[in-house]
């Protein structure tokens, strides 16, 4: 169910919904998609409304039947908050989308925030503040005067950072997120915001790091970018990414997107990193499976000019 968001505001659409969800429960498919497209023909422009068909499509085997529900879910509400267009997009060869939608990730992440570390931890066996720490240990020019914790979500690498900085920032999109990372009391600073967003600033950072934060980005030209232009000459930038099979970036059935190395490092390397190291890491499990990555640690340039605008703008230009 898409939670308190799944109400479309008329009350016989609602009640035809709430039937659907019943038949659905019942394993009556096809019944359910009729009694829901006979809601959706009362209120054509409900998101939530075409997003739950298309589940219950794909349930019943109608694979360009759901990919059509989901485009038509985008069309009607383009944040798209419930991520209709990356399940279209895992029916698709060529994936239409190239980052999550940030009205998805926000919500995603508003309602998992009360459990979330208690699940990366204990059910995951997440390894993000070890590998940071590790990664740390490799890196020169520590302690510095400000360091970035970029999509810091609770707070969990806060304890990492904390020692290797006179001041702590930290971002991320979720409120709710923030909350639990204020309440650990080790940030001098937290803003909310879409890191996929971000200007350009007068903040210089020694340090930037992004744990298991780029797998809801995809293209990371634009972030890249944005760090290389933000960090203090010679200052260092350190991100986990997920591992992709092939070159470039893949979306996984998890609605995460994966990096090849040569992706990675070919971005660094035009963005004016230099030198780059990039270390072979299991982030976490997934039902009982090691789950692959990098741990990238990437030194700015000694000077670097500084662009706004898109990913290309943003890459220094004497890189």
């Amino acid at each position: 169910m898409v939670a308190n968001l799944f109400a479309s505001g008329d009350l016989h659409a609602d009640r035809r919904a709430e039937f659907a969800e019943t038949l659905a429960h019942l394993e009556d498919l096809d019944a359910a998609v009729d009694v829901l497209r006979g809601a959706l023909e009362i209120v054509p422009k409900w998101g939530a409304g075409w997003f739950r068909l298309g589940e219950y499509l794909e349930r019943a085997g109608d694979l360009p039947g759901a990919a059509q529900a989901w485009g038509r879910a985008v069309e009607v509400q383009p944040d798209d908050p419930f991520g209709a267009g990356l399940r279209r997009d895992l029916l698709r060869d060529q994936p239409l989308s190239d980052t999550m939608p940030p009205a998805f990730v926000e919500r995603l992440f508003d309602q998992y925030a009360p459990r979330f570390e208690a699940s990366l931890l204990e059910g995951l066996d997440y390894q993000g503040p070890q590998i940071i720490a590790e990664a740390l240990e490799r890196t020169t020019g520590l302690p510095v005067a400000h360091a970035l914790d970029l999509g810091c979500g609770t707070g969990l690498i806060g304890p990492v950072l904390r020692p290797h900085c006179g001041h702590l920032t930290g971002i991320d999109l979720s409120q709710a997120m923030l909350a639990e990372a204020q309440a650990k009391g080790l940030y001098d600073r937290l803003d909310k915001g879409d890191i996929q967003e971000l200007p350009i600033g007068n903040a210089q950072y020694g340090l930037i790091v992004a744990s298991d934060v780029f797998n809801y980005l995809g293209a990371l030209e634009r972030i890249i970018g944005w760090c290389a232009a933000s960090l203090s000459p010679g200052g260092t930038l350190i991100f986990t990414v997920e591992q992709a099979e092939g070159r470039d970036v893949t979306l996984r059935e998890t609605r995460r997107f994966a990096h090849g190395r040569a992706y990675v490092s070919d971005l660094l390397k035009v963005a004016g990193f230099g030198p780059v190291t990039i270390v072979d890491v299991v982030l976490r499990q997934d039902r009982g499976a090691d789950v692959t990555g990098f741990c990238v640690i990437a030194e700015a340039a000694k000077a670097a000019r500084r662009h706004q605008g898109d990913g290309e703008a943003q890459l220094p230009a004497d890189a």
